[in-house]
């Protein structure tokens, strides 16, 4: 049987004519078809999901009231475009309050996004030709380069290694990369690594930015979720940030808002106009009453704190658990991730070869889930964000794990 013609159609970014063809399982599909095969063979047995990478709650119910409220008034149901001044405002002062950013003004150098992830795909869009860098560590949230590579740009990347506290060494990128580089992306508190930056860290970016003119992004998708006494850092509250760079700041995992679609980009003025024309031919905003509660979230900062207190408490029982059991790990100063180093073997039993087949045995033979980085070394990353209501099934979830690492013992060397 012949093609249809639609196949020869597709875009080279996309493989072009063998668009579809790729019989490769990546890797979140086959953690998907190991946790299916888990629940099938063993029913009677809890699958514990440490994987998922969004918050187990939902929002609060005073901005749902506001949503609520917002959503059923007339004049709420017109386009938003590039944002509403309430919602800027709000941004300027949640910048203020919380990371004592005080030269942000909310008209030029703050636009709203449906989401980070747009954000960062939007972008690559606004400054990358082809043949441009755009820099990024590995292991990475992939958006930024995907959309580089669509563009016909290049992606640099730098590992995260435990030895440099997950951050990247820029000392380690060549000369030509940084003559064509325009953009260097950032995540701290970092997705996978739930590794923090320092002030030092950032004064070196903004160094190195403006020695080679380059344009920093700095995501701060968990930035307000810290705990132990950690304050949360902005790029932005750092001198000479703005003259650099911006930073993206999401609602999601901060205020449990994930399927509302609320960030915004905030920084350099002439990226934040850049990025308001792209956007603008994206999409037309957000809903009105969504950015309306957005704004009362952002208005009251104590939530996220809240919020964090119950992440800060489950990280204490899980680095106890997987510190007994021999893992290497250490607790974050903020977000929900936990990045332990992969054993290699099972005393007795199989040897793993990279993250990923550690994770996969992990699935099957102790129904717990986790999500497998090979991109610096071979490490998995835990989530404390998994279901369980209360103080005392949060005990009973991870007394549960205890008990099934522990009936393995682990070889790490």
């Amino acid at each position: 049987m012949a093609e249809h013609y639609i196949q020869q159609l597709f875009a080279d970014r996309l493989g072009g004519a063998s668009f579809g063809k790729d019989t490769a399982i990546y890797k979140f599909e086959k953690i998907k078809r190991a946790k299916a095969a888990a629940k099938a063979a063993h029913p009677e047995v809890e699958l514990i999901d440490m994987g998922v990478g969004e918050p187990d709650d939902r929002a609060h119910d005073e901005i749902v009231a506001v949503l609520a409220k917002e959503a059923a008034k007339r004049e709420n149901r017109f386009y938003a475009d590039n944002g509403i001044t309430e919602f800027k405002e709000a941004a300027a002062r949640y910048l203020h309050e919380v990371f004592g950013v005080t030269d942000i003004d909310p008209v030029t150098e703050i636009n709203h996004a449906i989401g980070s992830k747009p954000a960062l795909a939007m972008l690559p869009s606004v400054f990358i030709n082809p043949g441009d860098v755009t820099i990024m560590p590995v292991p990475n949230y992939p958006v930024m380069g995907t959309h580089t590579k669509f563009l016909g740009g290049e992606v640099f990347t730098l590992p995260l290694t435990k030895e440099n506290d997950f951050l990247p060494r820029l000392d380690q990128i060549p000369k030509d990369i940084c003559k064509r580089a325009k953009l260097l992306y950032l995540n701290y508190p970092n997705n996978p690594t739930g590794a923090s930056a320092t002030e030092a860290f950032f004064e070196e970016v903004i160094a190195f930015a403006k020695r080679h003119e380059i344009i920093v992004v700095h995501d701060s998708a968990y930035n307000a979720l810290m705990f132990d006494g950690h304050k949360p850092l902005s790029f932005l509250s750092v001198a000479g940030a703005k003259e650099v760079g911006v930073e993206i700041f999401s609602l999601s995992k901060a205020y449990n808002m994930t399927g509302w679609r609320m960030a915004f980009v905030a920084g350099n003025p002439l990226v934040v106009k850049g990025f308001a024309n792209v956007k603008d031919h994206n999409d037309s905003g957000q809903f009105i009453a969504i950015q309306k509660a957005a704004a009362y979230a952002l208005d009251h900062p104590q939530i996220t704190e809240e919020i964090a207190k119950k992440y800060s408490r489950r990280h204490d029982l899980l680095v106890a658990t997987l510190q007994e059991s021999g893992f290497a790990v250490q607790k974050p100063k903020g977000s929900f991730y936990l990045y332990s180093p992969a054993p290699v073997a099972v005393e007795g039993g199989p040897t793993f070869a990279n993250a990923e087949e550690f994770s996969q045995w992990l699935i099957t033979e102790k129904q717990i889930s986790t999500v497998p980085w090979d991109d610096a070394g071979a490490y998995v990353r835990w989530s404390v964000t998994f279901e369980g209501d209360g103080v005392e099934r949060e005990k009973e979830v991870i007394a549960e794990i205890r008990r099934r690492l522990q009936s393995s013992t682990f070889r790490f060397s």
